[in-house]
């Protein structure tokens, strides 16, 4: 702790004109600012702010992660406002001194009056200095009239306008199932009551569960699934008997540019309406939405942001500075365990700047197809990848009849790009595959730098 150690200041009277009383001075004393700030020693692993009430979800995820449990922070020596402040009165103004320009009649009546001061000052300036002390006229902030109350809108471009614009259509869902309970978040597509969110968040109650539609406004919806799609992440909900919603804006993600400002809204640790704001971190990011090691089976192409994710945001927007939706917040890098997490049901890691998004483009074509028919499709070239040991993507085996068959590639073939796009690895190519929608021409460049087109494939994803 630090404290700001209290200092006496005295300003003493000048005297004004020979002959003239003296007039007593002003003196005051400074006490401690009662907003001074009382904070924790340096390297101390104590929050400033007390202990954290989230720490545990009561989620029944698989992560044994622990919690994000806060400590309560001692008491200082002082209470929280500190002592009262005395105020500082100015010197009075001098009173013997010549009125340039003035009549004699005028010099005279203010020579009788600063006699007249002259005899009684002293008593008053007593008075007022000694009543501060004994707390009866001290002036403080609190004083002070509360400014007017802010009429105009929040300015284009801001956090606060974006977050006017789209929480009125950010959902949170609370979900049931036999496998046990959750809750993440989702947001609007429709006035009568489609809301778009992550397959994780709703998958527990895909085998007769339930999910609850929590709006901002606090009404409540019972929820059935629509269809979801587990190799994207991506799940459609109908709130049942709602209407005159507030469908969000959706934006575009194909000119995301590295630095531009986002806001993720949603639900951590079910604080439903969450707001928080950063960058996009980085694009293109090949992240495993679930699984295990090697298992290819949610690989995205993710957006990466430093706005903070957590646990609950699952399945809330991403959004830009417009107000418009250029992602679903889906994952989390969580250190605990050394790998992707996902908010929500499968891991109770904590935010430490690395969040990751489903892009929109992707997302918006997967809902759609789910809206359209009830199943989504997998874009594919039905081959299998692995990582090749000089970079790229190795391709094992390749199905019979498969557009990769059919463009003519091989097993054993190394693909190191896909159209300008560089392909490190197999999830690279995975992701990469899956951002564009079957029936798209696409260019593969071999090790040995001949090219290759492929014309990409859907299949309906199987719903377990």
């Amino acid at each position: 702790m630090t404290e700001n150690d209290p200092t006496a200041q005295d300003r003493q009277g000048q005297q004004d004109n020979p002959g003239t009383p003296e007039h007593g001075g002003w003196p005051t004393q400074s006490a401690p600012s009662p907003w001074s700030a009382q904070g924790a020693q340096p390297g101390s692993q104590q929050p400033q702010y007390g202990y954290n009430p989230y720490a545990q979800t009561g989620q029944t995820g698989q992560s044994e992660q622990p919690g994000l449990a806060g400590q309560p922070v001692q008491p200082g020596q002082h209470g929280p406002y500190g002592s009262p402040s005395t105020a500082i009165f100015p010197t009075p103004p001098d009173a013997g001194r010549r009125q340039q320009g003035g009549s004699g009649k005028i010099v005279a009546g203010v020579a009788v009056l600063a006699l007249l001061l002259g005899g009684g000052a002293g008593g008053i300036a007593g008075y007022l200095v000694a009543e501060p002390a004994g707390g009866g006229s001290s002036v403080t902030a609190l004083d002070q009239q509360p400014p007017a109350k802010r009429t105009g809108n929040a300015p284009d471009g801001s956090v606060e306008s974006v977050a006017q614009k789209v929480l009125p259509s950010v959902v949170q869902l609370r979900v049931t199932g036999r496998a046990g309970q959750g809750e993440g978040s989702g947001f609007v597509l429709s006035q009568d009551g489609y809301i778009l969110t992550n397959n994780h968040v709703v998958e527990v109650a895909a085998a007769g569960g339930q999910i609850q539609a929590v709006f901002q406004n606090g009404d409540k919806a019972e929820a059935t699934i629509v269809g979801r799609d587990p190799t994207t992440d991506i799940a459609v909900v109908k709130a049942e008997g709602v209407s005159g919603l507030t469908p969000v804006e959706i934006g575009r993600s194909d000119d995301l540019r590295v630095g531009e400002g986002v806001v993720a809204i949603g639900s951590p640790f079910e604080l439903a309406g969450t707001v928080t704001s950063g960058i996009v971190s980085a694009l293109h990011r090949p992240v495993s939405a679930g699984g295990g090691p090697g298992d290819q089976t949610t690989v995205m192409d993710a957006i990466q942001t430093d706005a903070a994710i957590n646990p609950g945001n699952s399945g809330g927007p991403l959004v830009n500075m417009a107000g418009q939706v250029i992602g679903i917040n889906s994952a989390i890098y969580s250190p605990q365990s050394g790998s992707g997490g996902l908010p929500g049901q499968r891991s109770e890691g904590g935010n430490v700047g690395i969040g990751f998004a489903i892009p929109i483009d992707q997302a918006r074509r997967t809902a759609e197809q789910i809206m359209d028919t009830g199943t989504a499709k997998q874009t594919y070239i039905g081959a299998g990848v692995k990582d090749s040991p000089s970079g790229g993507a190795l391709l094992a085996e390749i199905t019979p009849g498969s557009p990769a068959e059919k463009a003519g590639l091989k097993a054993g073939d190394v693909i190191t790009k896909m159209g300008d796009r560089a392909i490190e690895d197999a999830n690279t190519l995975v992701a990469a595959v899956r951002t564009r929608a079957p029936g798209e021409k696409v260019t593969f460049t071999l090790a040995d730098n001949s090219t290759v087109e492929v014309t990409l494939g859907g299949q309906d994803v199987p719903v377990n």
